[in-house]
C-alpha cells in the first residue's frame, strides 16, 4: 500500500482545530519560549516518542533522537544539542533512553550488516565488546535486552565526559544524568540505576550500574 502524504495535512488540520477545541490557547502558550527541565537522548525509532511516554507537555521535554541513542564526542550534533540544553536552556535532567527490541543494538550484537550505519553501530560493538563476559555468561534469549541496558549506560558515561558537561559541573550548574530503558511490550520505562551529578563517585556508580545488570538478568534465567 503506497502512502498518501497528502493525508498528513489533512490529519494535521484535524488535529491542530481538536486541540484548540479542546484546549483553547494551546498554540498561543507554545508561542513562549521554552523553558524545558528535561532532555530526553533517544533511538530514532518512531515507537518511542519522549513526549508521550513521559506524559509531558510540548515545550517540557528537550529532545534529541539518533540511531540506538549514541553519544561519542565525534558528532557535534548531538553535543551542539547537550551544549543548547545545557547552556540555554538551563535543564535539570538529562535522561539517555535506550529501548529493548532496538534494531541498532541487535545488529551491532549479531553482527548484521545494514549499511552505511554500520560505521555508526561500531560504538556499539565497542560496548558489545567491552562487557563481552557479561553478555557471553547471559542467556541467548536475554542477550540483546542486556546490550540495550549497558548501551544506555555506557552513552551516559559518555555524556558525563564531555566538555559540556564537565564544565557546567565545574561552574556549580545542577544538572543529572540518568540511564533508563523503555520497554515495547509494557509502555514502561526502566531505570539502569545510574543517575549522575558531578564527577565525584563517578566510577563507583559506574560499576554498581553494571553490576546491577548482571545481577538482575541472573534473576531471569
Amino acid at each position: 500500500m503506497t502512502a498518501d502524504i497528502s493525508k498528513l495535512f489533512e490529519r494535521n488540520r484535524h488535529w491542530a482545530a481538536q486541540m484548540e477545541r479542546d484546549r483553547p490557547g494551546f498554540f498561543r502558550s507554545l508561542m513562549a519560549q521554552q523553558e524545558p527541565k528535561y532532555m530526553w537522548i533517544g533511538c530514532s525509532d518512531s515507537r518511542v516518542p519522549a513526549n508521550q511516554i513521559t506524559g509531558l507537555e510540548p515545550g517540557e521535554v528537550f529532545v534529541h533522537r539518533n540511531v540506538a541513542n549514541v553519544v561519542v564526542p565525534t558528532d557535534l550534533n548531538c553535543l551542539s544539542t547537550i551544549q543548547f540544553a545545557v547552556d540555554q536552556l538551563k535543564i535539570e535532567h538529562l535522561m539517555v533512553v535506550g529501548h529493548y527490541g532496538c534494531g541498532g543494538v541487535k545488529a551491532a550484537l549479531l553482527d548484521q550488516r545494514v549499511g552505511l550505519a554500520d560505521n555508526w553501530l561500531r560504538h556499539i560493538k565497542d560496548v558489545r565488546d567491552r562487557h563481552a563476559s557479561l553478555i557471553a555468561s547471559t542467556a541467548e534469549h536475554l542477550r540483546h535486552d542486556v546490550l540495550c541496558e549497558l548501551n544506555v549506560i555506557e552513552q551516559v558515561m559518555n555524556v558525563a565526559q564531555t566538555t559540556v558537561m564537565q564544565d557546567a559541573w565545574q561552574r556549580g550548574q545542577q544538572v543529572t544524568l540518568h540511564a533508563w530503558c523503555y520497554g515495547l511490550s509494557d509502555g514502561l520505562v526502566h531505570d539502569m540505576h545510574l543517575s549522575v551529578s558531578g564527577t565525584g563517585g563517578i566510577e563507583e556508580k559506574y560499576k554498581a550500574a553494571i553490576a546491577g545488570v548482571s545481577e538482575e538478568r541472573r534473576h531471569l534465567v
